[in-house]
């Protein structure tokens, strides 16, 4: 009976090891992971922006009257077109006007004066030739002629610069442009030089934009930028930087770019807001997530999934210095990786060499 029931336990005691040991075992080869994957397309080009900026002249000059004064017109507002020589505001004239009055009474004084002297050196010469006078009073009749000659020229250099004042008491424009910035109002008390308007050139426009510090001493010296209207992003136009500030702003840390637009159509007008970016070409790249690759010291791996899409292998690759990565969380793989393959991107630690894997549906 002893017998029988021992022979019984040994054989459920076998049953059960052989369900369990090679069961688990089987289990763990036929376990299969899924994993986020993404298709290598390797890109030969990188785009440097986009930035945002506005549209600016090249050429612009703030006006103002060369003489103090009030203004009593200013004929002109922000957006009018000028032409050369169209006057722009006028000061009020009762000062300057009295002023030259002045001088005109004192060139014609001076005048008088001369002639007087002229006459007294002629009979004092008279006199000198029947020795009635003395040489020395020939002399100072002489030197009061060239005195008065010499009032006559001061009076009438004082005379022009009246006129040439009144002359000043109307802003015209130096050049045909847009009036950009309005400044003074009619009645204020302006100063010597202070500014009026402002006109601007828009035969030559511009791109302006503030690029981070970092990345303005990247910019290519032969770099062609693609300027596109933000109102109108099918409208673009090329420039090349003409100019790069040499501080950068104390509170964005960045560097004003000023971009030589080449033949901008009407739609740049002054003072619209731009994007601008720059395409370069780079040896072709694989930009991968830094979660997808694997790092033992120097070397540097992915898994690839194989074609079938059914397991993984490991694969050694190149990756771009860091100054070549972008600074968006990517790395750029140079050599190893080949158009249309797929890696994984996420979970690379947890995988073996010839690891099944399932696709999920989250696979770029």
């Amino acid at each position: 009976m002893k017998t029988r029931a021992y022979l019984a336990l040994g054989l459920v005691t076998a049953a059960l090891a052989g369900c369990n040991g090679p069961g688990e075992e089987g289990g763990e080869a036929a376990a299969v992971r899924p994993v986020l994957t993404q298709v290598v397309a390797p890109k030969d080009s990188i785009t440097f922006g986009p930035f945002a900026g506005t549209i600016e002249p090249r050429y612009q000059a703030q006006l103002g009257f060369q003489i103090p004064g009030r203004m009593v017109a200013r004929d002109v507002t922000v957006g009018d077109l000028v032409t050369r020589g169209q006057r722009l505001a006028a000061l009020d004239t009762i000062v300057t006007r009295f002023d030259l009055t002045r001088a005109e009474a004192d060139l014609a004084d001076a005048k008088a004066q001369a002639e007087n002297a002229e006459a007294a050196e002629a009979r004092t010469r008279r006199l000198m030739s029947g020795n009635a006078v003395s040489q020395a009073t020939l002399d100072q009749a002489v030197a009061k002629r060239e005195t008065a000659r010499a009032r006559v020229d001061q009076a009438m250099a004082s005379l022009q610069k009246a006129r040439d004042q009144m002359g000043y008491t109307e802003l015209k424009a130096e050049f045909d442009g847009v009036v950009t910035q309005r400044l003074a109002e009619v009645g204020q008390v302006l100063s010597a030089g202070q500014g009026v308007v402002t006109v601007a050139r828009p035969d030559v426009r511009e791109a302006v934009v503030d690029i981070p510090e970092a990345h303005a001493g990247a910019l290519p010296a032969d770099g062609v930028f693609t300027v596109a209207l933000q109102s109108a992003p099918e409208l673009t136009a090329r420039g090349r930087v003409r100019e790069i500030a040499p501080l950068a702003e104390s509170g964005t840390r960045s560097k004003r770019i000023r971009i030589t637009l080449d033949d901008p159509g009407p739609a740049f007008r002054l003072g619209a807001t731009i994007n601008v970016s720059l395409m370069r070409k780079v040896p072709p790249t694989v930009r991968l997530p830094a979660s997808a690759l694997l790092e033992d010291g120097a070397r540097r791996s992915v898994w690839v999934v194989s074609p079938d899409g059914k397991s993984v292998s490991r694969r050694d690759v190149t990756v771009a210095a860091a100054r070549d990565n972008a600074d968006d969380g990517r790395v750029a793989v140079v050599d190893g990786l080949k158009a249309g393959e797929r890696v994984v991107v996420a979970g690379v630690h947890v995988l073996k060499e010839g690891q099944a894997v399932r696709l999920t549906d989250g696979a770029v």
